[in-house]
């Protein structure tokens, strides 16, 4: 049990897998005595001294980024010659375009038919054809119309199709849904079409789909000023962060006109001499070390690496979040930042219990869920029975406790560094609603502790003064020092309030809603556990197993459980999934997914989308296992006495013996949570 306040009281109410009366103890009494180790791909600890594979790695990568570097040299040339050579069809810019788009024309051709059958092409020109006759027609129905063009499992090949499509029908716009692709209206063409003429809507949507660098578009002349503003507010307005317009003046026959041209705005350079070469080489440099942290949040940790490397906190990736009271290991990369500029910081960071090691460059940033598991060295001290069950050696429960946690494993429970302190899961829900205001006031809202943080808190709540709080708000709650800023600058109204979340990184406003849906998760887990047991059910959603041959996702993957799979005891419970809620998954087919829509409807949920636009915030929801098991599981009884702590009396003295103390190693999978496993261990709240 931690010193501190609890993270999340409402583990209280979850229920265990196992029937054995566990133990007592306390974790977390110092950083020490919870040490994590992330476990990389290969399966290796992320530790261990690798000084002769960096400077290979070192090697390799360097010689992969050179050759990525000429291919990309290569290409441009390419792509000049191809210019130059187009250039000399004729001196006249409408005859190059035309050469251009009939090459482009021939080229989608052929993809289209490598790519589709007769039915499908067949299906797809009737469809265009219906959009066209209904726009013409002023019909509003066919705004929402939707045409499948299949599944196509690999991305490179949806890609391909994308660009196809929307060549070969520029009043069309084609999405994913999984690894399924649709085609639907391009309604932004319609609206372009209202100021312009189709034929000039479709060359703009083609010039915008084909994003070809320094490439310009340009509409007809015009001398109707107020037309010319229409024209500009429309592609500012749909476009504006990727075009930029301009008019420019003409005489035609003494009648004074003037043409808009469009071109696709540069990427800021620091320097107005650096090539544009050198700015794509700057952005490509990647560099990977092992980062050592002490009592200290993983988001906390980066905030502080940025602010000394004069990067965005985005710039930096890692594979998962590790715990704040521990000594953890993990690997991360930062973009943009060369190895020799990051060992500058090194001494910088150790007065914040940081430490590198193994820096080298790399050729790509990390993504969540890139490593094996994690490695857990844990002491739990002060071990004893439930005070209801002193009759017994400690010992035999400990054992006890083992054995059972190694063969039932236990329920794969979000942990508490998943809610954070406070009121994370209320606070995410507000998101999700959009009460932008009551989130602010919950994220400001004290607790009973008397400190620094919480005065700064109380101050806000009491006066709404967001610079005075600002000034009081010690300088390591980054996130809500952020808000208060945007605060003070934009005002506590709606507005003002999604310019301040807007404000925080969006690893951390997403970590509020993520909170809200892992509370729901665990709830649900309960319920499910609560109804059905230990066995597979009808309804139940199981991970079936891909075979070496298939790509297909995680989503195509999920199967609902039949009667007949039952009975016949198909699948095993170590395949059930639940779901995290979001826009994407698929609820189970029994009282589970009814237990689902009644929560989220409680909540006022029952028509969330789970994207909220304004914060650019997107859930499509995942699905998690709900038993694991620990593996490498080996444990240590240290026993300062033979039995529970006893007062001895040698004269008129009392001394009080040393209860035992417990050391735990053992490896989990990704996602799961050491803290759970001990609880179902322990039969115990932290």
């Amino acid at each position: 049990m931690e010193k501190e306040a609890p993270y999340y009281t409402f583990l209280d109410t979850l229920c265990y897998i196992s029937d054995h009366i566990g133990f007592y103890g306390t974790i977390k009494n110092s950083p020490a005595d919870f040490v994590v180790t992330e476990i990389d791909e290969s399966g290796e600890l992320v530790t261990r001294d690798s000084s002769k594979e960096t400077e290979e790695q070192m090697q390799a990568s360097s010689n992969e980024m050179t050759t990525g570097q000429n291919n990309v040299k290569k290409q441009r040339t390419n792509l000049r010659d191809l210019h130059d050579s187009r250039a000399g069809v004729s001196g006249s810019i409408s005859d190059l375009s035309e050469v251009a788009s009939e090459e482009m024309k021939d080229f989608t051709s052929n993809a289209l038919h490598y790519h589709f059958n007769v039915t499908v092409l067949d299906s797809l020109n009737h469809f265009a054809d219906s959009i066209k006759s209904a726009w013409k027609a002023q019909l509003s129905e066919a705004d929402h119309q939707e045409l499948s063009l299949g599944l196509f499992p690999e991305k490179s090949e949806r890609a391909n199709i994308h660009s196809a499509v929307r060549q070969t029908f520029p009043f069309l716009i084609t999405f994913t849904k999984s690894t399924e692709l649709l085609v639907k209206p391009n309604l932004d063409y319609q609206e372009l079409c209202q100021l312009t003429s189709e034929e000039e809507a479709d060359d703009f949507f083609t010039f915008l789909d084909a994003k070809v660098e320094n490439s310009r578009f340009t509409f007809q002349p015009d001398s109707c000023k107020e037309h010319r503003t229409r024209v500009h507010h429309f592609i500012n307005k749909k476009f504006g962060k990727l075009l930029e317009t301009k008019s420019f003046s003409e005489k035609d026959n003494g009648l004074q006109m003037a043409t808009i041209t469009v071109r696709f705005r540069e990427r800021k350079c620091p320097s107005i001499k650096r090539h544009r070469t050198e700015e794509v080489d700057k952005h490509s440099v990647y560099t990977a070390f092992t980062l050592q942290k002490e009592n200290l949040e993983t988001l906390e940790a980066i905030s502080y690496l940025s602010t000394l490397l004069g990067i965005l906190p985005s710039d930096f990736s890692y594979a998962g979040i590790k715990d704040k009271k521990a000594i953890t290991y993990q690997t991360m990369v930062v973009k943009k930042v060369s190895p020799e500029s990051l060992r500058t910081v090194e001494s910088s960071i150790r007065r914040k219990g940081m430490k590198m090691y193994n820096i080298h460059p790399v050729t790509q940033p990390l993504r969540l869920g890139q490593l094996t598991g994690n490695h857990f060295s844990i002491v739990v001290r002060d071990v004893s029975n439930h005070s209801d069950d002193s009759l017994t050696d400690v010992q035999l429960r400990i054992e006890e406790a083992i054995c059972n946690v190694k063969m039932n494993g236990f329920i794969n429970y979000y942990g508490p560094q998943r809610f954070g302190k406070g009121q994370a899961h209320e606070i995410g829900l507000s998101l999700l609603k959009e009460e932008m205001e009551r989130a602010v006031k919950l994220l400001f809202t004290p607790d009973a502790a008397e400190d620094s943080v919480n005065k700064a808190k109380k101050y806000f709540v009491e006066t709404g003064d967001a610079k005075g709080s600002l000034a009081l708000m010690p300088n390591y709650k980054v996130r809500e020092r952020m808000l208060l800023r945007a605060l003070h600058r934009y005002g506590m109204n709606h507005e003002g309030c999604i310019r301040g979340w807007l404000c925080i990184p969006h690893s951390m406003r997403i970590f509020y809603i993520h909170a809200y849906c892992s509370k729901v998760w665990n709830e649900a887990a309960c319920f499910r556990v609560k109804s059905y047991g230990a066995k597979v059910v009808e309804g139940d959603l199981v991970i079936r197993e891909q075979n070496a041959s298939e790509k297909s996702s995680l989503s195509d993957r999920v199967h609902v459980v039949t009667a007949a799979e039952e009975e016949a005891k198909t699948y095993t419970m170590s395949q059930v999934v639940l779901p995290m809620p979001g826009h994407s998954v698929t609820y189970p087919a029994n009282k589970v997914g009814q237990w689902y829509r009644d929560a989220l409807a409680k909540d006022g949920l029952q028509t969330c989308k789970f994207r909220v636009g304004s914060l650019q915030l997107n859930l499509p929801g995942c699905y998690r296992q709900i038993f694991k098991y620990p593996l490498k599981l080996a444990y240590e009884l240290s026993l300062g006495s033979q039995h529970e702590e006893k007062e001895v009396t040698t004269g008129t003295e009392i001394v009080a013996l040393p209860k035992p103390h417990l050391t735990l190693t053992l490896d989990l999978e990704s996602s799961c949570y050491a803290t759970v496993c001990l609880r179902e261990m322990m039969k115990f709240n932290f």
